[in-house]
């Protein structure tokens, strides 16, 4: 028997159980908002979620849906066997930093090219990210940096415990 019991979905909920490998990318329309050091630094329905088998998903928004002026590059580097090299983000406002907060692919592998450039933002990097008004509770971990909302089920991995899922 598993160790990992899966929680059944209610009506309007989704279980990362029933998300694929290799994951995919889908848009969604939902309104994703995220707020550092008082300033609402990202604000779009555009953004595109990833969704991989035992992870919350992870909200990719467009960059020219977010206040790029307060971002900048840093020398972190990460690899994803599926979507490839990943480069990151440090956010300043008002003297106040989150280094390393958000990543982005500017060359993904192939079927992931809608991300190309889109900015992943971890929840618990920031005050407080929203999906349609509904305040994200952060992946535990923050290696995969999941967005947890009502409408999503687990367990999920990430946590102390759940690395040989």
């Amino acid at each position: 028997m598993s160790p990992i019991q899966r929680q059944e979905p209610l009506a309007g909920q989704e279980s990362v159980w029933d998300y694929p490998r290799p994951p995919r990318v889908e848009p969604t329309g939902k309104h994703v908002r995220v707020v550092f050091n008082g300033v609402t630094i990202a604000d779009t329905t555009r953004a595109i979620r990833v969704l991989e088998t035992s992870h919350p998903p992870a909200y990719y928004i467009p960059p020219a849906d977010i206040r790029m002026e307060y971002l900048t590059t840093t020398p972190r580097s990460t690899f994803c066997e599926f979507k490839g090299a990943a480069g990151y983000w440090t956010v300043k406002v008002n003297g106040r930093v989150s280094e390393n907060f958000a990543w982005s692919y500017r060359s993904p592998n192939a079927g992931y090219e809608a991300i190309k450039n889109y900015i992943a933002i971890y929840p618990s990097k920031v005050d407080a990210c929203f999906v349609n008004d509904e305040r994200v509770t952060a992946q535990e971990g923050d290696f995969y940096g999941g967005w947890i909302t009502a409408e999503i089920v687990g367990p999920f991995k990430g946590g102390a415990g759940t690395w040989g899922w």
